[in-house]
């Protein structure tokens, strides 16, 4: 019951894509359940402009001093969006290895949708008309234009302030509309997956389950070939090994709950019996619940190969590293704002795929709700992992030589008295 209880909304989405592609596959007409995931894809849409403005002006408007903690955080926040890049790495070179999508592209790439770098630059950043930041193909302008606004609040007073309470407010009302939004997408999802089945054939199913199970094996690939290195190299001799013997706890509560969040406790448990020092725990671990996501910026990357295979593009070079920044600026900056998940996947469909982003975005949204068990145990186990590195830089390189010294005087110290 308590799995239930916890992954629900997970199982139902699974049920209406399954049953989805099931009818979608008997039924030849299924096409005319389009409207069904069109309604879905259009109330996200209309409320994740004003909410994602929202949420990230208010999380710099409202954000408090962290003067005393700089150079913990600094090195928090570096280590964060190296493992993310690595992550992000691996995966782009596993889909080069094994092609995430192999049949035939449901479209043809034109030259409208080809992406120009020039454009891409200034498009990442401005527009020239205020009333342009205001759609969903324009998500990255308005992001950058949130942060001036929520700095701005920050100059003329901060939290204090009307306005930061206001932008607070508004956030989270928001996100309670996004929920009563997510409550449809079971439907909208059948609906939607019916009428891609039924449109482009059993090929779709396949090349999808294909990409799930390339992410499930890297996943816990990347955990116990990555983890133990990240170990070592944080903790010295010994490292990977004691890391190992703590690492199941964490990864079974965020692989069960697919929450960060909730695996916190669990980390703070393994932290303290690892002997990493309360310092490092109480920054590392709740900004890692919400900006270390090295399993997030994995399925970014599966997303756009993904995609790029059925809408015929050619996932070069030039493009993997547009792609690989922004899966790891995605993942570890707007996972701190609400709803920052699926902000990342609509910024990569509004810059990789503009003339499709009604198509990609649900697709993007369906993959990253079905690998959320493993993308969430590598985010949050690896939260554990992290402590190690960050506790070489703030506690010396021999914190854990001195730790197991430590304990093995304390369990000796009785022994030689009797």
């Amino acid at each position: 019951m308590k799995f239930l209880k916890n992954n629900w909304f997970l199982l139902t989405m699974i049920l209406g894509i399954v049953a989805g592609c099931v009818v979608g596959f008997l039924w030849p007409g299924a096409t005319a359940l389009e409207p069904l995931g069109t309604v879905f894809v259009n109330l996200m849409f209309c409320v994740v402009v004003p909410m994602v403005f929202c949420s990230v002006a208010s999380a710099i408007a409202n954000m408090k001093s962290i003067r005393k903690a700089g150079r913990l955080l600094g090195i928090t926040v570096l280590t964060f969006l190296v493992t993310a890049a690595i992550a992000a790495l691996i995966m782009y070179v596993v889909t080069r290895i094994i092609p995430v999508y192999t049949a035939a592209p449901a479209y043809e790439e034109t030259e409208a949708e080809a992406i120009k770098a020039s454009t891409l630059i200034v498009n990442f950043f401005t527009k020239p008309d205020f009333t342009e930041l205001l759609s969903r193909r324009a998500i990255l302008p308005l992001i950058v234009a949130a942060i001036l606004f929520g700095f701005g609040v920050q100059m003329a007073g901060g939290s204090k302030t009307p306005t930061a309470k206001l932008l607070a407010d508004l956030t989270n009302v928001l996100m309670k509309v996004v929920k009563i939004i997510t409550w449809y997408a079971p439907i909208g999802f059948f609906g939607f997956f019916a009428s891609l089945v039924a449109a482009h054939g059993a090929d779709f199913v396949t090349n999808y389950a294909r990409s799930i199970i390339i992410y499930y094996v890297l996943a816990f690939a990347y955990m116990f070939a990555l983890f133990p290195v990240y170990a070592r190299f944080g903790g010295g001799k010994g490292a990977a090994k004691l890391m190992f013997s703590k690492l199941f706890r964490p990864a079974a509560t965020a692989f069960g709950t697919c929450s960060s969040v909730a695996t916190i406790p669990t980390n703070m448990e393994v932290s303290k019996e690892t002997g990493i020092s309360e310092d490092v725990t109480d920054i590392v671990l709740p900004m890692g619940a919400t900006m270390h996501m090295d399993g997030s910026a994995m399925s970014a990357i599966i997303k756009v190969a993904f995609l790029f295979g059925m809408f015929g593009l050619n996932f070069g070079s030039g493009k993997a590293i547009v792609a690989i920044i922004i899966a790891v600026f995605s993942s570890v900056a707007m996972s701190g704002i609400p709803g920052g998940g699926g902000t990342g996947e609509l910024v990569l469909c509004s810059i990789f795929f503009p003339e499709h982003i009604a198509v990609a975005f649900p697709i993007a949204l369906a993959i990253g709700d079905l690998v959320d068990p493993p993308a969430t145990m590598v985010n949050a186990a690896g939260d554990y992992v992290v402590s190690y590195i960050v506790s070489r830089f703030a506690d010396g390189k021999d914190w854990l030589q001195k730790q197991l010294h430590g304990k093995s005087a304390e369990t000796e110290t009785p022994e030689e008295e009797r």
